[in-house]
């Protein structure tokens, strides 16, 4: 029985999107938003609970990437899709159909994950969650606008501006850190325990605005760990 949980996990993560997606086709990006967030949620301990109980296998390995391209690769094509539609009425008719450029680097991130060895304790390029989850957080910093940024994240080029950058950052050479704890000692666990306090902290003052400067704040931590063992 217990080698069936993380897959049964992982199923919650593929049916967490569909429900995202559903809400996508409905104009409900904010409920939308929050269903991304279970997915993560459970993206994150599907794993967890593998190596807990040392159950791993390459059927769940496989589960995985086909339920993160459907939480983390196709919705949020969708997301900037409806976004650029709401960007506005005078754009050319094809132009949201560019948001779905994060689905197809998602899908090679993907791909190039399960084949590549060197991604066992870490990562190289963004992990399509954390993609995901900046995309979409711009639903919710729209609904929550205590900053008045709406306008600024409706503006066409931003919007195209972020497509391309998470699109390029999902399949660069880029070393990144994976939060993965085998103990729970300062001393191996260093730098994602400053990550968990900074982002712990960035989101209890700046909500949703926070959620891309925590993916930032992961990027830099990653390279300046990276440049410390260089």
């Amino acid at each position: 029985m217990k080698k069936h949980l993380p897959n049964a996990v992982t199923c919650l993560n593929l049916f967490s999107g569909c429900l995202a997606l559903c809400h996508i086709f409905a104009g409900e990006l904010e409920t939308a938003a929050y269903f991304v967030g279970l997915a993560a949620v459970f993206d994150f301990f599907d794993g967890l609970l593998a190596r807990a109980l040392h159950v791993s296998s390459p059927i769940g390995k496989d589960l995985d990437s086909l339920a993160d391209m459907v939480s983390f690769g196709v919705v949020p094509g969708a997301f900037l899709f409806d976004l650029l539609r709401q960007a506005g009425a005078d754009l050319p008719t094809w132009l949201p159909y560019v948001g779905f450029l994060v689905t197809v680097f998602s899908a090679l991130r993907l791909a190039k994950f399960n084949n590549d060895t060197r991604q066992s304790d870490s990562f190289i390029g963004l992990p399509t969650p954390a993609c995901t989850l900046v995309v979409a957080s711009l639903p919710l910093i729209m609904a929550h606008d205590d900053l008045g940024i709406t306008k600024l994240i409706l503006n066409p080029w931003l919007l195209l501006a972020l497509t391309v950058i998470l699109s390029g950052l999902l399949v660069a050479e880029l070393p990144l850190f994976a939060l993965k704890f085998k103990s729970f000692r300062w001393q191996d666990n260093q730098v994602r325990f400053i990550f968990l306090l900074l982002s712990v902290g960035l989101l209890l003052v700046l909500g949703a605005a926070a959620i891309p400067l925590i993916i930032l704040l992961y990027v830099l931590l990653s390279l300046l760990t990276r440049a410390k063992t260089a």
